[in-house]
C-alpha cells in the first residue's frame, strides 16, 4: 500500500470513529462522559495530522499520528479499567463514597455530581464497550501510522 493510502486509511479511521461517538451521542441519545470526550481529542488530532501528511513529506507527521492513535487507544484502555472496576476513575465522573458525609453535604455532591458516569457501561458489543472498542481500533489505527511512517522515502 502506498504511503499515501495508508495515511488515508489511519486517518479516516480516527474519522469514523469520532463520527461514530457523535453519531452515538446525538442520534443515539448516549451522552459521553468526560473519560469518552478524552478519546475524541486524540482522534481529531490524528485527522489534523492526517490532512498535513498528505501535503508534507517526512515520516513527524505519520509518526505523531502513531502517537495520537496510541494516546486514544490508552485512554480507552483506561476507561475500560474503570468500567470493570480494575481501578478508581476521575473523581469528577465516578460514584463516590457517601459515608460520614451530613445531609448538606450528601446533597451538595449530588447536586454536582455529573450527569454521565465513566463507570457505567451505557452500551455493548460482545461484551465490550466502546471504550473497548475504542481501545482495540485506535491500536489498529496506531499500526497503519506507522506503516506510512515505514512507507516515507
Amino acid at each position: 500500500m502506498t504511503r499515501k493510502l495508508l495515511i488515508l486509511a489511519a486517518a479516516g479511521g480516527s474519522a469514523a470513529l469520532l463520527l461514530g461517538a457523535l453519531g452515538f451521542q446525538y442520534l443515539g441519545g448516549l451522552p459521553p462522559c468526560d473519560l469518552c470526550i478524552w478519546q475524541r481529542w486524540p482522534h481529531l488530532a490524528a485527522v489534523v495530522l492526517g490532512g498535513a501528511a498528505l501535503t508534507l513529506r517526512g515520516r513527524a507527521l505519520p509518526l505523531l499520528g502513531a502517537v495520537a492513535a496510541l494516546t486514544t487507544s490508552g485512554f480507552g484502555l483506561y476507561h475500560t479499567g474503570v468500567e470493570r472496576g480494575w481501578w478508581q476513575g476521575p473523581s469528577t465522573c465516578t460514584s463516590a463514597p457517601v459515608g460520614g458525609l451530613t445531609p448538606d453535604q450528601l446533597m451538595e455532591q449530588i447536586m454536582s455530581a455529573p450527569l454521565v458516569r465513566c463507570d457505567e457501561v451505557p452500551w455493548e458489543l460482545l461484551g465490550l464497550s466502546m471504550a473497548s472498542w475504542n481501545a482495540i481500533a485506535a491500536l489498529g489505527l496506531a499500526l497503519v501510522w506507522l506503516a506510512a511512517a515505514r512507507a516515507t522515502r
